[in-house]
């Protein structure tokens, strides 16, 4: 029976963990379900040569919240790559990723890990145009890496297999790492791709210019189309949402079993008491009647054996305080046990 229990620490933990990450998940699902629904009440704009009129005519010259999608064109100059002749970009990408296996001791395993050892990104200004060359204009495109899902197009990659000699592959083992290779890619926003882009539209110098919001709204620049991206902005917020509702799950479960098992020691707290309580009662009870019983029989005891009935009364005194047994061996002159007084005669008395 369990009467003081105290949760332990891995409940505690357990109770701790799921409530910081059901906070952290929900507070992340409302900001993607809070982005979802900004970019659908976004204004979509399409790129033309009307395009400056409307934003002229409206307050601020810019519109806070809006969609456009175009083609990537190049302003002054152009980004070749590197390793694919006659392949133009506006954003360039290089990344170096070493790859080694390493020696997980609590799976008992060997587990494949990159880590990126170098990473240089390159980009030049440039616009958005609409899909027909006759129209002339464009929206310039700035701060292009601060945007999210800013998605490029790998136009090259490459694995470059590590040399081992036979004692260097015995210290890898040894030390539980075993580099595999360089991992080697490229990544372009390549000239005349079809980019969405959604953030704060503005007319600025005559130049319409697509930037980060100013409201806290997200900054959107992708490959993919309005569509697209709205959907996989919904799986994201989707995603997030079981996560929050599981893990949430987990800490209610967690904290109503702590008090569950609370509640049951409490109550077998109470129960003990109230056993503890009843038997000091009934043993106050039976030790009363106890104490009775022990003092009638007591007082009725021979004073000198304490153990036969009292059978003989002293005069003149008047005393009845021994049996006869211990009154015929008290010493001569015979005086009464009680008070010194000498025995004249002895009366017998006979209990019923």
């Amino acid at each position: 029976m369990m009467l003081d229990w105290n949760p332990s620490a891995l409940q505690v933990g357990l109770l701790a963990t799921s409530s910081a990450l059901t906070a952290v998940f929900y507070n992340v699902y409302r900001n993607k379900a809070a982005t979802v629904t900004k970019l659908k009440d976004a204004k979509k704009v399409s790129i033309d040569q009307d395009l400056k009129i409307i934003l002229s005519e409206t307050p601020g010259r810019c519109f806070p919240y809006a969609v456009i999608e175009g083609v990537a064109r190049s302003v002054k100059e152009t980004l070749h790559s590197q390793f694919l002749d006659n392949c133009k970009g506006v954003i360039e990408r290089l990344t170096l990723k070493e790859e080694k296996m390493v020696w997980n001791r609590t799976t008992q395993l060997w587990s494949n890990t990159q880590k990126v050892i170098h990473q240089r990104t390159n980009t030049v200004p440039f616009a958005l145009g609409p899909h027909d060359d006759d129209i002339a204009a464009t929206v310039r495109i700035m701060r292009p890496l601060d945007a999210a899902e800013l998605n490029l197009e790998t136009t090259y990659e490459n694995f470059h297999p590590a040399v081992q000699s036979l004692s260097s592959a015995i210290g890898n083992f040894i030390s539980g790492e075993r580099p595999k290779g360089i991992h080697e890619t490229e990544e372009m926003l390549r000239v005349g791709d079809s980019v969405t882009g959604v953030g704060e539209l503005v007319l600025d110098n005559n130049i319409i210019k697509l930037q980060p919001p100013k409201q806290g709204f997200t900054y959107f620049l992708t490959r993919l189309d309005y569509d697209a991206l709205l959907r996989k902005q919904e799986r994201d917020v989707r995603l997030w949402r079981i996560l929050t509702v599981v893990f949430g799950l987990a800490a209610c479960s967690t904290f109503v079993y702590l008090l569950w098992k609370q509640y049951v020691c409490h109550r077998q707290r109470k129960r003990v008491k109230r056993m503890l309580r009843e038997f000091e009662e009934q043993e106050k009870k039976n030790k009363g009647e106890h104490n009775l019983e022990e003092g009638g029989a007591q007082a009725s005891r021979c004073t000198v054996c304490l153990f036969q009935e009292r059978s003989c009364v002293f005069l003149e005194c008047g005393h009845v305080c021994t049996c006869t047994r211990c009154y015929q061996a008290l010493p001569e002159p015979k005086t009464c046990p009680i008070c010194r007084a000498p025995i004249d005669r002895m009366v017998l008395i006979y209990n019923i």
